[in-house]
């Protein structure tokens, strides 16, 4: 078997904001740990109207939808392509897809960007749709994140991402647990976007603002809040539960207060979330730039030591687990924790197209 390997994992998230392209390399030593280095990684931004495209993937005909998944495939295979140029190939891909529907209560997560056409039109062998098995075990197919947390981050007592949702992943009782905590970059950017901003860099919307007690009261109260883990969250919650709270607020266009209210609700539900022994968090995921959010965490969690890595890491955290996702399954081993998702079980999720 194989010690070595080179794979690219590509991630498109709910910000919408483009391709992350992350190119590792894997080695796994004689004891049997692992070791990465993301060699080279970039950003592809999607364009206007594509972006566009992808926000109003669930309302599309079932034609239109299909349509769009191998479209999406073919801008990843473009993104791939043109970064690659005559340059060397990696030995795989791992595509997350775009995620438009997630409802694993009913045994639904949808994530676009057809395998068959990305290995096709690149000719590098394909490794995607990583969450439906989890969710045919039972599972919620989410979050996947945290098997990289374990094998490749184990070294810090939680791991918190900040990307369109706040999740986290800790040990428990020689266990992973994880799970998404509240929206994050997705409620902000919003916030962001209708102050004619395109996001609240370093916090300096949010900064200016005044809590808005009834709001946050409001946002604390979401009945989510209140469930055990297993969990996990989608736009489909965003749009239906905690966006509607922050309706009746907008015509005052108080969109500094809002998101003021909003940084303080993120950082309140992320510090009640934060396990007691904790020492040490590594953050990333974009809301690891939004200095404020980050300096509210802190006072909320005094005594935690917040971790926060180079970009790389920051930017790319998710496309190089996502990669290492792809290698597990290449190699036939556990890519999904039951104790994370609420699976029957364990499993090696993904499918491979050559």
């Amino acid at each position: 078997m194989r010690n070595e390997w080179d794979g690219i994992g590509i991630m498109s998230g709910t910000s919408l904001d483009g391709i992350d392209l992350a190119w590792c390399h894997f080695a796994r030593k004689e004891d049997g740990e692992w070791h990465y280095h993301v060699q080279k990684a970039v950003t592809v931004p999607y364009e206007d109207r594509f972006r566009q495209r992808l926000a109003d993937a669930s309302h599309l005909s079932a034609l239109e939808y299909v349509k769009l998944n191998n479209d999406v495939a073919d801008v990843f295979a473009k993104a791939v392509n043109e970064w690659l140029g005559d340059g060397p190939r990696p030995d795989f891909l791992a595509s997350h897809g775009h995620t438009v529907f997630h409802q694993p209560q009913i045994g639904l997560t949808t994530q676009i960007g057809n395998g068959a056409v990305l290995a096709a039109k690149t000719n590098i062998l394909t490794v995607c749709d990583f969450r439906t098995k989890d969710v045919a075990l039972g599972g919620q197919g989410a979050p996947l994140v945290p098997i990289g947390d374990e094998l490749l981050f184990g070294s810090y007592d939680a791991c918190l991402n900040l990307g369109g949702f706040s999740n986290i992943s800790y040990r428990s009782e020689n266990k992973r647990i994880a799970y998404d905590i509240s929206p994050c970059n997705m409620a902000l950017n919003k916030l962001a976007n209708l102050a004619g901003l395109p996001y609240d860099k370093d916090g300096q919307l949010s900064c200016k603002g005044n809590i808005i007690p009834n709001l946050l009261e409001k946002l604390n109260r979401l009945d989510y809040y209140h469930q055990k883990p297993p969990k996990s969250l989608g736009k489909e919650w965003f749009d239906s539960f905690f966006w509607p709270e922050i309706v009746p607020f907008l015509d005052e266009n108080n969109w500094e207060d809002l998101a003021r209210s909003v940084v303080e609700h993120v950082a309140i539900q992320i510090a009640a979330n934060v396990p007691q022994y904790a020492n040490t968090m590594l953050v990333t995921g974009g809301g690891a730039h939004h200095r404020f959010l980050i300096q509210q965490i802190q006072n909320q969690k005094e005594r935690l030591n917040i971790i926060i890595p180079d970009n790389l890491i920051i930017d790319y955290k998710e496309a190089l687990i996502f990669a290492f996702l792809g290698l597990l399954r290449l190699n036939g081993e556990n890519n999904c924790l039951r104790s994370v998702t609420g699976a029957i079980e364990d499993c090696c999720g993904g499918a491979v197209y050559r």
